[in-house]
Order: C-alpha cells, then structure tokens, then sequence
C-alpha cells in the first residue's frame, strides 16, 4: 500500500446537526474558493467524486443555495475524480448524477488547470469527496495495486469490488496535488470508520481516506452529528 504522507495537517472537522445545514455550510466553503481562486487565477477548478455525486440530492444543493449568486458560474471548470464506465445517460453514471442535481447551470467546458512544476501533476482548485464503507476514495479500493500508481494522472480497472466492474479514477498523486479537498460524510452507518479515520494513531491499520492529503493544508471534513457520534 501507499504511504501515509509525512507531516500530514490535522483534519478540519466541521459538525453539523442535519445534513440541510452541513448542505448549506458546504455551499457556502465552495462558493467561498470559488470567490478566491477566480480572482487569483480568472477560473475555478472544483472535481467530484463518485461516492459524493450519488448522495449529492441530500449534501451539497449549490443550484438551491442562498450562496447561488455570488458564484461566478461560467468561470468554473468541473471534473470528475472517478467515474463508472457507464454511458452518461445511465442511472449509475457520475456524470448524469451530478448533471441532475448540480451541473445543468454550469455550462463551462474548457479545460483550465495548473500544474505544480516539482511533480508535473495538476493541482485542482477543489475536490469535493465522499468515502466509502470500507474507508475506501475515488475508486481506489483497499487492496487494489492501483493504489500504489504514483505516475499517471488517471488510471482504470476492469476488476472493482464495488459493481460497475468497470472504473476510471484519479490516482493518489493527482488527489494530494488539490488545493483544497472537502470530504463529505454522513450517517450513522459510517460513525465507526469516521473514527477510525480521523484519529491520530493510524498504527499498521491505514485506511485508503487517510493518505489523503491536499497540498495547501489539511483536509476538511463535513460530517452531520450521525457521522460524527463516535469521536
């Protein structure tokens, strides 16, 4: 498995009592970066995720946000860190799931990104990201060797544990290279590995989610009061 990166920040963890409130806080960190990094850089970087897309109609309604209007929405550039190799207009297709919900008045599709000139690899403004049961990010899966891919940008499997077999995902290095990272979690079903994943002392147990490690900071969690009950 990959390392743990060295020196890695403590997570920022912000806790809310429903998922309304961590959807309108979120909203709100987005429309903020999105202020940011448009006037540094003319244009906004912000890439999702498959586990966050599918819950996206109960965590993050930009398009219903009272934040709507502040954001410069044809200055945004939106990508994808993984996504299932279906056609699009499938039930289980990322792009669809985020068209549906947050994309349908976002119009942009050129491609505007820098690349961080130690590695070469680019660094996303924002990615937004969900995790898995099983503490799993993207579609990067424990036990998977495509886990230790730490040369190209994105990679594919024919093989993922999770149905559809077929996945396309961001690799590790391209993850960390991301500015800002927002890992959205909720429910009481995930309480035990939100704890696990947070903690200090990761020991030889480490979850795929704590190699995660944005390049200007440390990562920040969005969790309702279920997802946090074990801290």
């Amino acid at each position: 498995m990959a390392e743990v990166p060295v020196g890695k920040a403590k997570p920022d963890l912000q806790i809310f009592d429903t998922e309304e409130y961590l959807s309108v806080s979120l909203a709100n960190y987005t429309a903020e970066l999105s202020e940011k990094f448009t006037k540094e850089r003319g244009a906004f970087t912000v890439v999702l995720s498959v586990v966050l897309s599918s819950n996206l109609s109960g965590q993050m309604k930009l398009v219903e946000s009272p934040y709507v209007d502040s954001i410069a929405w044809v200055k945004w550039h939106v990508f994808w860190v993984d996504e299932r190799v279906v056609p699009k207009v499938h039930v289980d297709s990322n792009y669809k799931l985020a068209y549906d919900v947050f994309l349908s008045k976002q119009l942009v599709k050129t491609k505007v990104v820098d690349l961080l000139p130690a590695s070469g690899f680019p660094k996303f403004d924002l990615m937004l990201l969900g995790m898995g049961p099983d503490g799993h990010v993207a579609s990067l899966f424990p036990g998977h060797p495509l886990v230790n891919e730490n040369q190209r940008w994105v990679t594919f499997m024919k093989d993922s544990p999770k149905p559809p077999p077929e996945r396309i995902t961001f690799t590790f290095p391209v993850i960390n290279s991301a500015a800002k990272i927002a890992m959205v979690v909720v429910g009481a079903g995930k309480s035990d590995i939100v704890r696990r994943a947070v903690r200090s002392d990761t020991g030889s147990d480490v979850l795929l989610v704590q190699m995660v490690s944005p390049a200007d900071g440390a990562t920040t969690w969005f969790l309702d009061k279920e997802a946090a009950s074990k801290l």
